[in-house]
């Protein structure tokens, strides 16, 4: 199983995080990767999809038969290695000085989990696609559920609400550097990998364990937590009070300090093995007690 994980971490590291690099490395060597700087562009956009279906193609046949379950961490891998070589948002910030560049700046952060996570989704797509080739022909099944349908839709909501507040609690928790009242410190990229992570984890043990459900939704409430705060925090007056008083390293809130390719790809990590490890747990509270 190791061999499996390791198989389909080193796919997505390989075609996303060395290969694909070019595509939206910053001009800058310490530059962030961001699709506001505009370095991304839209061909680029459709080559780096096609190689997150690769990868999650081939990072099916390589785990199997565990392909669909290990497969999906091939791509947030790969951006993973993206996120800890580029820059950070206080350099973003430093390059957006004045009230209107920050104030388009976050504008725009506010959509691009989106757009990380459809590569992700892209790569799951691959993952998918490789369940279909491999799958044999099999009488439906047709699982019936008693649940009604607006139960399956109250869980599913309680499910990513519940995901993206339980991580933006902790990100502000575990993320924090030095701290000037309201106001947070740029993060150093370990806090930022360990906050993520861990914080979507938890989210994701969570909801499995109290609501059986799929890391699905904790995968997409990383994409939407950045949004959410944004919205929250950054006013105008806070912005304007930032440019005007305070260094470009501090940040009204931990997790406006992260670039949304780190909090999507690190929240997607964190949300798969979260869930796995809830439903290790259930397996050991029910086995094990019975030994």
């Amino acid at each position: 199983m190791k061999l499996r994980i390791a198989a389909a971490v080193a796919t997505g590291v390989v075609l996303i995080g060395f290969w694909a690099w070019p595509l939206a490395a910053p001009p800058e060597p310490l530059g962030a990767v961001s699709l506001f700087a505009g370095d991304v562009s839209f061909s680029n956009v459709i080559i780096l999809a096609a190689l997150a279906f690769l990868a999650g193609l081939l990072a099916y046949f390589l785990a199997w038969p565990y392909g669909r379950e290990i497969g999906i961490l091939a791509v947030p891998s790969g951006l993973a290695i993206w996120a800890v070589r580029c820059g950070n948002m206080a350099g973003l910030m430093r390059m957006n000085s004045t009230l209107p560049q920050r104030e388009a700046l976050f504008a725009a952060l506010k959509w691009e989990p989106v757009f990380w996570l459809v590569i992700v989704a892209a790569g799951f797509a691959g993952v998918l696609a490789g369940q279909k080739i491999r799958a044999k022909p099999e009488l439906d099944k047709a699982k019936k559920k008693a649940n009604s349908k607006s139960n399956i839709y109250l869980n599913t909501a309680s499910a990513l609400i519940a995901s993206g507040l339980i991580a933006q609690f902790c990100i502000r928790i575990l993320a924090q550097d030095v701290k000037m009242g309201s106001l947070v410190a740029q993060p150093t990229v370990g806090q930022i990998v360990f906050a993520v992570f861990v914080s979507f984890g938890l989210a994701a043990f969570i909801v499995k364990k109290f609501l059986d459900a799929s890391y699905i939704w904790p995968t997409i409430a990383s994409a939407l937590v950045t949004g959410f705060t944004i919205m929250t925090y950054v006013k105008q007056s806070a912005l304007q009070r930032l440019a005007q008083e305070w260094p470009v390293v501090f940040f009204p809130n931990a997790v406006i300090s992260i670039l949304p390719v780190q909090i999507v790809a690190f929240g997607t990590l964190g949300s798969i093995t979260g869930y796995w490890l809830a439903v290790r747990y259930n397996y050991w509270r029910k086995h094990g007690q019975e030994g």
